[in-house]
């Protein structure tokens, strides 16, 4: 299947790797690295920068990024016997399109995966993924599709794993998750959210299956909407001040100016049966 070529305007250099570069009329931007089609940036105009990149990310061909939207497929975390969080945050990606028109006020990039030798010596399945990420005024839509084009079937596991920035964590707080199952993946403990607010005050490592709400991340002056579509699950997740410590890509109180809301489908494995796919969608929305 041909794709228009897309524009070299929209390549730019992003700390040595190249990278794709979204603009509006009203100064939104937003910033996918080619490795991992991953988001490293999202700034609606003059709202000010809601994603979180580490300032000690580092910069590498096959170097995960620490911070942005990582696309993990198709193993979530240490779940299996992949590189943690798979390969396809590592991986290089097609850039297949660019649709840009700054006075129309949408502006979006298709990037594709296929599997090749370095794959299957990992996964030994034939994939495709096609991630769009869009963005109009106040608004952010990344969209993830898998799909089988094999003989037989695979199961796998899939998440965006967005960072996003806050000013500070301990001012911020999440409502949506009044009385939702959850299990601390600290532990493994089965428990249920207590409260109206979820205030972040310690190490966060969350998975509320089956979730299915919208989700409003407040910080003084401003908030963030939060919609999954497709994505069964949630995942919720801040290091807090020992486990960033240990963390050698991501400054010491790094924590404070993140917290991790991932669209997911992790509970239950997805089973693409031969010619099978399936998507999920990811929608932020500045209000």
């Amino acid at each position: 299947m041909s794709h228009p070529v897309p524009p070299m305007d929209a390549i730019i250099d992003f700390n040595g790797l190249p990278a794709c570069r979204l603009a509006l009329a009203d100064g939104s931007t937003a910033v996918i690295a080619l490795q991992g089609a991953q988001l490293l940036s999202w700034n609606p105009g003059g709202k000010g920068e809601r994603i979180y990149l580490s300032p000690e990310a580092r910069y590498a061909p096959g170097q995960p990024l620490r911070g942005g939207v990582p696309v993990i497929f198709p193993q979530f975390a240490d779940l299996g016997p992949l590189p943690r969080h798979g390969f396809a945050r590592t991986s290089p990606w097609q850039l297949d399109e660019v649709r840009q028109d700054p006075k129309a006020g949408y502006a979006a990039a298709i990037f594709s995966l296929r599997d090749d030798e370095a794959s299957r010596a990992l996964w030994p399945h034939a994939f495709e993924l096609e991630l769009a990420i869009g963005i109009s005024s106040g608004r952010l839509d990344l969209e993830l599709e898998i799909r089988n084009p094999g003989d037989s079937p695979f199961s796998c596991t899939a998440a965006l794993h967005s960072y996003l920035r806050v000013k500070e964590v301990e001012e911020s707080y999440l409502t949506g998750l009044y009385n939702a199952p959850y299990t601390d993946r600290r532990n493994g403990r089965q428990q249920r959210d207590s409260a109206p607010e979820l205030m972040v005050d310690d190490e966060l490592d969350r998975l509320y299956p089956r979730l299915g709400r919208p989700l409003l991340l407040s910080e003084p002056q401003r908030s963030l909407a939060i919609h999954n579509e497709g994505f069964p699950d949630l995942v919720l997740w801040n290091p807090w001040e020992h486990q960033c410590a240990a963390l050698t890509d991501m400054p010491a109180r790094g924590f404070r100016h993140m917290l991790c809301i991932e669209a997911a489908a992790v509970g239950e494995p997805l089973v693409l049966p031969a010619g099978g796919e399936w998507w999920g969608r990811q929608t932020l929305v500045c209000v």
